[in-house]
């Protein structure tokens, strides 16, 4: 989900969600358990949020009171640093209790997605979201209109706007791109329109999809859903039986390459067409403003990466061999090449978790282990559950996780990671003001692939057995080939594709195609066959119509969290101890800052190359493990 808090100060709609941190989908296993045979103690305890419907029902009067209180302040910003302060808090106060409402329906209805009158309840609150949106697009402009010395002499004699400083000060830096009250309601008025590209591409993608049949090796016809072709690529052995599901599967998305075009092509036009409205001379400098990330950082992470993709081509054709094919395929790339799969009690890791993050001390330990006990976590799928994993925060409560936990080793994974999502975010609100308690895209998947990295590191200790530490290596070499090389390959790609319609030139199914060819054979060189079907690859990339210039945050946070372990796994106490503390500082820092600045006082810094060549350092380490375990298969 793309968020930022910050640009929509007193947004309500944008507040939420902010700290909904989703995992991809998990492929969880078939179950016929109804809800209320799964024990209590696997299951969240709503009654944290409200007891009741009737406490919802207050909660939700008292946030559309204060809505209209709010409302209320048009053309009083002026009148002086009080007045100011009294629009913040009451923003503060309306947006706390907005979580709560939000999240009540929408947490349940994610268990129980059947259930109408959830749904119903959900709608409700949104269409209040909505509509508040629209009627507070005065509230920037009015707060420009004062001018900037006027506004700094206020926020130095007034102890009280502390809190609100950062954002304010935010709001000023980009001032040029704030349009006046008439033109942000103007641009209001498109905010449906502008979605309807996106719109158009999930109705493809879902309602309108038409999945094939293929008939494989062993007799069976399977429907080629994306579901049924993850599991098939992770636990087919036969190289035609991945190849047929490949060719099955992609034939679909090729047969529709035109409209798929056609739609992306509206998100780039919509995209530029929204970045000159606003001033931006380009749709990527739109887009990292936000945040004031420079450009050099995307530059850099590009650049990096493909200067850096020898372990990656290393480690497929080690893979090639292990699995003893003549050609080494991009669909080759899910199936171990050990068989089995061994099945992980869940409270078995919970412990191993608790025990992995032990480098970032006992109070973090003592935290994270209250986060696994204390109804937080909805651990195991039931009849009507949504599929994947995320964790969403509700300030003044406490974080809740969304699990589908199957026993896979992807599962427990996906545990460690979303449980570095829940600290980050616990961390945040209780160190934080509300004001700053929400920390941007930019630096979320830190604390959860610090996480994972951990908990493998802990594990690759405790196990000697080569074929489930073959296991463990692949897949974090996966994490990191899918999370990093991956992400900067959807980054470069919709860069190159969002320049194009800068420059006037257009944008057809043949030219995305061109654009994602050159770029495959940039970052695998020889190591990968280059089957011409996943030219297309990009249409079924959602990232790219529902939140462009979204992945390459995968990437730099996944950067960070590497230079970050250095320093956490140092051999040197005093650099150990240090790396740590800075750490643990940035995840209680919220949004007090820019992302570039909070990851600077971490200690690292993204516009420099050393940066991004800790993940390559750190993929051909596990490439050089991954080398040494599958020697020790041969003998």
């Amino acid at each position: 989900m793309r968020f930022n808090r910050r640009l929509q100060t007193l947004t309500t709609l944008a507040i939420i969600g902010a700290f909904m941190l989703a995992a991809v989908a998990m492929g969880a296993m078939p179950t016929s358990k109804k809800r209320d045979e799964i024990d209590a103690k696997y299951r969240w305890n709503f009654s944290d949020i409200y007891p009741s419907w009737e406490a919802w029902e207050q909660g939700k009067a008292a946030m559309e009171q204060k809505m209209n209180e709010y409302a209320a302040l048009k053309g009083t910003l002026a009148g002086g640093p009080q007045n100011v302060l009294k629009a913040y808090q009451l923003n503060d106060e309306m947006n706390i209790i907005a979580y709560k409402v939000y999240r009540y329906p929408q947490l349940q209805r994610d268990v129980n997605t059947r259930d109408n009158e959830i749904a119903a309840k959900l709608q409700q609150v949104q269409m209040m979201f909505a509509k508040f949106g629209t009627a507070t697009a005065w509230f920037s402009p009015e707060l420009l209109s004062i001018k900037w010395e006027t506004m700094k002499k206020w926020l130095d004699e007034t102890p009280a706007l502390a809190p609100y400083r950062f954002t304010i000060s935010n709001l000023f830096r980009q001032q040029e791109h704030v349009l006046d009250e008439k033109g942000e309601k103007l641009l209001s008025y498109f905010s449906t329109f502008n979605d309807a590209p996106q719109a158009a591409y999930t109705e493809l993608s879902t309602s309108d999809i038409k999945f094939r049949k293929a008939t494989f090796s062993d007799g069976q016809e399977r429907l080629m859903t994306p579901g049924e072709y993850s599991q098939l690529l992770t636990n087919s052995r036969n190289q035609e039986d991945r190849k047929l599901a490949f060719e099955t599967m992609y034939g679909v998305y090729a047969d529709n390459q035109n409209t798929y075009a056609a739609i992306y092509s509206g998100i780039c036009q919509r995209d530029w067409a929204v970045a000159q409205a606003r001033n931006y001379t380009s749709t990527l400098g739109a887009a990292l403003d936000a945040d004031n990330v420079p450009m050099q950082v995307y530059d850099n992470l590009v650049n990096g990466v493909k200067a850096g993709c020898a372990p990656m081509q290393r480690y497929y054709k080690l893979r090639k061999e292990a699995l003893g094919l003549s050609e080494y395929h991009l669909f080759d790339g899910s199936v171990s090449v050990v068989e089995g799969e061994k099945v992980y009690d869940y409270d078995e890791v919970l412990q191993l978790v608790v025990e992995s993050v032990a480098p970032l001390g006992a109070d973090y330990q003592a935290k994270l282990k209250k986060a696994t006990s204390s109804g937080w976590i909805d651990v195991f799928e039931n009849e009507g559950k949504r599929s994947g994993a995320y964790s969403a925060g509700v300030y003044g409560v406490h974080p809740y996780m969304l699990m589908n936990y199957n026993g896979t080793l992807d599962a427990v994974f996906t545990l460690a990671h979303e449980l570095g999502h829940t600290m980050h975010t616990q961390l945040s609100h209780e160190n934080q003001p509300f004001a700053t308690s929400g920390y941007t895209i930019f630096v979320a998947e830190v604390a959860s692939t610090l996480n994972e990295a951990l908990f493998l590191d802990y594990m690759l200790k405790k196990i000697s057995d080569p074929k489930e530490r073959i296991k463990l290596l692949e897949q974090q070499i996966d994490n990191i080939l899918g999370t990093f090389y991956t992400q900067v390959m959807f980054a470069d790609f919709e860069h190159q594709a969002h320049m194009m319609v800068e420059q006037g030139q257009p944008i057809t199914a043949d030219v995305l195609k061109g654009i994602y060819s050159k770029i495959m054979t940039d970052y695998f060189g020889d190591a990968v066959v280059r089957d011409e079907l996943y030219d297309v690859l990009w249409s079924r990339i959602s990232h790219f119509y529902n939140s462009p210039y979204y992945v390459y945050q995968y990437a730099t946070c996944f950067a960070s969290s590497a230079k970050l372990v250095q320093g956490i796994q140092s051999k040197d106490a005093k650099v150990r101890k240090e790396a740590t503390e800075k750490y643990l500082t940035l995840l209680k820092s919220g949004g007090n800052d820019y992302p570039m600045e909070q990851l600077k006082k971490a200690g690292v810094d993204l516009t420099q190359q050393e940066t991004i060549k800790a993940v390559v350092d750190q993929l051909e380490a596990f490439v050089n493990q991954y080398e040494l375990e599958l020697k020790k298969l041969k003998t």
